[in-house]
């Protein structure tokens, strides 16, 4: 069963690392570079979990990091997972599921996407604010765990309000540009066609990615108050949209790191 696997991931981990967290952290494509600013204690291999499964995308470090940031204990996946390598939604929703277990309520998520909206630029943030779900399975589908919560969980607040607000005072009072906006998670991984963005655009979105979505309803699922925010790495907005390489998108994250780990890291200390 599925609980039951949870349990042996989570008694795996403590018996590495004893400390209660008080927030899990989601690191996307690029953005490792917030354990930088981690205090760490102890660094597990994904392949040493039991039931973990493992990262297969470049630049996703596949390491569960356990230290302090902000004066906080925190845990954080360096390098998460997709769909499109091939895993089902239960696999890469595992281990929000195991946070949840470890004690954590609070979960930080990031990711790098593609902007739709014409007032963003290449390496502008972007704060989630609700989404849009554009991938052909979901999380939940199956058999629900009660234990883990309801068969019908509630989306009408997705994205935790005041951890947006909290956000958005940051990066104002550290001069940092930040938009807020819908996200819309697609399959990948090609990226999107002009066409694609264009449909995108007009359902609702302001920018797009092949993440994050699965992780929130999850944790939504259990109860955890969600904070997601989006690096902006390539446009497609109509006469800006450029051929893009993994290489542009690791950099355009890379050069939004310092603001982002600024960011999150003062977030974290208000919990």
């Amino acid at each position: 069963m599925l609980t039951n696997q949870i349990t042996e991931a989570a008694e795996f981990i403590r018996s590495k690392h004893y400390v209660k967290p008080q927030a899990g952290i989601i690191l996307g494509t690029g953005l490792g570079g917030l354990v930088k600013e981690i205090n760490i204690t102890t660094t597990i291999s994904y392949k040493d979990i039991p039931h973990f499964p493992v990262s297969t995308v470049e630049s996703h470090e596949g390491k569960l990091i356990l230290g302090k940031l902000g004066g906080k204990e925190v845990i954080a996946m360096q390098g998460r997972f997709h769909y499109y390598e091939g895993y089902t939604m239960q696999q890469i929703t595992f281990p929000v599921r195991v946070m949840k277990a470890l004690g954590i309520e609070n979960i930080f998520i990031s990711n790098a996407s593609g902007g739709l909206n014409p007032a963003q630029k290449v390496s502008d943030l972007m704060i989630l604010n609700d989404h849009i779900n554009l991938l052909p399975e979901h999380p939940l589908r199956g058999k629900n765990e009660d234990k883990l919560g309801p068969r019908f969980p509630d989306m009408s607040k997705a994205y935790d309000a005041e951890f947006i607000e909290r956000a958005k005072a940051i990066a104002k009072k550290n001069n940092i540009v930040v938009h807020e906006g819908v996200y819309a998670s697609v399959q990948g991984p090609t990226l999107e066609t002009k066409a694609e963005y264009k449909y995108i655009r007009i359902i609702g979105a302001d920018a797009v990615g092949m993440s994050t979505v699965p992780e929130c309803i999850v944790a939504r699922h259990m109860d955890m108050r969600v904070f997601a925010i989006s690096v902006i790495t390539d446009l497609g907005v109509e006469g800006h949209i450029q051929e893009t390489s993994i290489e542009d998108v690791i950099n355009a994250a890379t050069k939004a790191e310092p603001n982002l780990s600024l960011l999150i890291k003062e977030l974290i200390a208000s919990l």
